[in-house]
């Protein structure tokens, strides 16, 4: 089976062309590849390049270089974008006999606002010119630029001269080229898309990083679509690494549209499909420098004639040396904004173009809204295009970073201006995530494009300040139920939820800090302080003290307790106050009885019996029972068999004086000398 990355084990590696139209681009890659880019017959009958086209060669190391051959014309611009954005080199191409041109100018104004930093530039046709004065301003542009330092060379594809040492600079370039990430989730914008008889759908693109394997499952718009097989380069492989071009067979597409231009391939779940972004705007060019704006001077003399610069004359021809005034941020006015924009642009990602409405926010920030779902990351970057403007002028107007590719509503008056203000300076990862939206699973940050870190809990991600106001809140909220609930035995967990506005009841588990515990979905307090009961039920408490004063164990029945205004949830209160002792359902006793209980019982002869503790303790049955349950549990009685009873040796000591408090409801509980325990 070949290779993963490349063919046969060996490394491949994908460079574009650009440059203006008939500089020989396709020329050059036509002799360095000895195959044919252009694969419409119109192509061929006019001499011109309108799609995209494809070579590849083995450079003098073995390793493989794939071309992607765009279109010079300024009407096929979208089209130059959707075979460049993918690609991370260039190989930027302008004639000796033209120099540099507005679409040289404009390639290369994409280029730099894309963030392509590899290149090299070819001085083409060599043969019909000297070659001196084109290369002279073509370095003096790529200088301002993030191309600066590309390696220059001077060739001629129809005699040949130069084409070996381009080889070779070929090769130093594509040594230098940085490593993708093999484990990186895919995105394959699909370039090509058409049927072969036999096999049906086939896409084709430029893989950046991560790996695709025949059985694959990626999603396409949404759509599960499955890798049935792979090319590369024209063969079968099992498996592809970035980069590399490379040729999907999909299964499963029929009655699901068509694949086209513009979509993409991915790892599902790793993605967000969204048509709605903040992002941080920057003018078109190297770092946010680039072509002229409203009210810039204009430079001109791209193609041979002089240059104007700010209060200046046109220089001599030749003269290049305000360019990086010209076309850089020295020349832009320092107030640029997003607001400077049009309100509707065409938003250009991999091989995908979308128009998008711009929302300025402030300063930089923009919001887009895009006419179509694209899945991004933040950190993503767009290049915004005006298709509209006059024919020879730069339509590459902005850069936009992706800083949040599923931002919140903006409803309040205000909240825009708000909104940029937490943007201004915000880097596209997981911190400035959460501080917008607070809380993100783990699933969420990875399909944003994000490197999770610990969660708090299960698989949930919360920004850290929210974090502590939460732990902050807790306790208060948590009180302020008990004052309003009293007769509760603690606060539900969903209430609490509810209450912080938290997504999932696992949060707040997380948030609870002693003395706060959970207790059968409830938030108890661990605190030795007892909880106050409401007065009605101190007072419910004092009557029912009253008339267990004089027969401690004849506990009243369920009608005499409501008559006394003690409900089931009144009784738990009282309980869990340590004003009544539950003996069990329906049966409660003031505190200290059962102690009391234990010491009248060592007083009969041991063993004894239930009916024989029934009428030394002058109760019932129905509370008789239950109560030398209880007293087992508590180690004061035992079993003997399945009749008898013992007090347990010594189970009396330490509870002399005992005695149950009535004058306030048992609030007082017994002494610690009492507890007998």
């Amino acid at each position: 089976m070949l290779g993963t990355r490349g063919v046969g084990g060996r490394l491949m590696h994908v460079v574009a062309t650009a440059g203006h139209v008939d500089h020989g681009k396709s020329t050059l890659v036509r002799a360095l590849t000895g195959m044919e880019p252009d694969r419409l017959a119109e192509e061929r009958r006019r001499g011109l390049t309108i799609e995209l086209g494809y070579a590849w060669t083995e450079l003098p190391s073995g390793e493989r270089l794939a071309f992607v051959d765009v279109p010079g014309h300024e009407r096929f611009l979208a089209t130059m974008l959707a075979g460049a954005g993918p690609a991370p080199a260039v190989m930027f191409v302008v004639a000796a006999d033209e120099g540099w041109m507005p679409q040289s100018e404009e390639h290369l104004v994409a280029l730099e606002t894309l963030g392509v930093r590899h290149g090299l530039l070819v001085v083409t046709r060599a043969d019909l010119a000297e070659p001196a004065a084109a290369m002279e301003r073509a370095r003096a542009r790529l200088a301002a630029g993030g191309l600066g330092g590309a390696e220059a060379l001077v060739v001629s594809g129809r005699t040949g001269q130069g084409l070996d040492e381009l080889r070779r600079a070929l090769d130093r370039l594509v040594a230098g080229l940085p490593v993708p990430d093999h484990r990186a989730p895919v995105r394959l914008w699909i370039d090509r898309a058409f049927t072969v008889r036999g096999s049906g759908t086939v896409v084709t693109g430029t893989l950046p990083a991560g790996t695709i394997t025949a059985g694959d499952e990626l999603d396409l718009g949404g759509v599960p679509a499955r890798v049935r097989a792979l090319e590369c380069l024209k063969e079968p492989v099992a498996s592809v690494t970035g980069v590399a071009r490379v040729a999907l067979n999909l299964r499963g597409m029929r009655g699901r549209g068509d694949p086209c231009r513009g979509l993409a391939l991915v790892t599902p779940d790793a993605w967000t499909y969204t048509d709605l972004v903040d992002v941080r705007l920057s003018p078109s060019g190297p770092e946010g420098d680039g072509p002229r704006w409203p009210g810039e001077p204009e430079v001109d003399g791209l193609g041979g004639g002089g240059s104007r610069v700010p209060g200046g004359d046109t220089g001599p021809e030749g003269s290049w040396e305000h360019i990086p005034e010209a076309f850089g941020g020295e020349g832009r006015p320092e107030g640029w904004d997003a607001g400077d924009l049009p309100g509707r642009l065409t938003a250009h990602i991999g091989s995908a173009a979308v128009v998008c409405d711009v929302r300025p926010l402030g300063g930089r920030i923009a919001r887009l809204r895009l006419a179509g779902r694209l899945p991004l990351h933040a950190g993503d970057v767009l290049l915004l295009r005006d298709p509209g403007r006059d024919r020879g002028e730069v339509r590459v107007l902005a850069r936009a970073n992706v800083l949040d590719p599923r931002p919140p509503d903006l409803r309040r008056r205000g909240a825009a201006r708000e909104r940029a203000a937490e943007l201004a300076a915000a880097p596209p990862d997981a911190a400035s995530l959460l501080r917008t939206h607070l809380l993100l699973r783990t699933r969420d940050l990875v399909a944003m494009g994000c490197a999770p870190g610990r969660p708090v809990c299960g698989d949930w991600h919360v920004d850290p300040a929210h974090w502590s106001m939460l732990e902050e809140r807790l306790p208060e909220v948590v009180r302020r139920h008990a004052s309003a609930h009293p007769l509760e035995p603690g606060m539900p967990v969903e209430a609490a939820r509810h209450e912080l506005a938290l997504p999932d009841r696992r949060l707040v588990a997380a948030l609870l800090r002693p003395p706060l515990a959970p207790e059968a979905g409830r938030i108890v307090s661990g605190s030795s302080a007892r909880p106050v009961l409401p007065v009605p039920v101190v007072r419910a408490v004092e009557r029912l003290g009253a008339e267990l004063s004089a027969r401690p164990f004849l506990a009243p029945e369920a009608g005499r307790l409501a008559e006394l205004g003690l409900g089931p949830r009144e009784l738990a209160a009282a309980v869990r106050a340590g004003a009544l002792l539950r003996v069990a359902d329906g049966i409660v006793l003031l505190p200290g009885a059962d102690v009391l209980a234990g010491r009248v019982l060592a007083r009969l002869p041991q063993p004894f019996t239930v009916s024989q503790a029934r009428q030394a303790l002058g109760t019932s049955r129905r509370v008789a029972v239950p109560l030398l349950e209880h007293l087992d549990e508590r180690g004061l009685t035992e079993r003997v068999d399945e009749v008898h009873r013992r007090c347990r040796p010594h189970a009396g000591q330490g509870s002399r004086g005992i005695t149950p408090v009535t004058g306030s409801g048992g609030m007082g509980r017994r002494t610690p000398e009492g507890d007998g325990s």
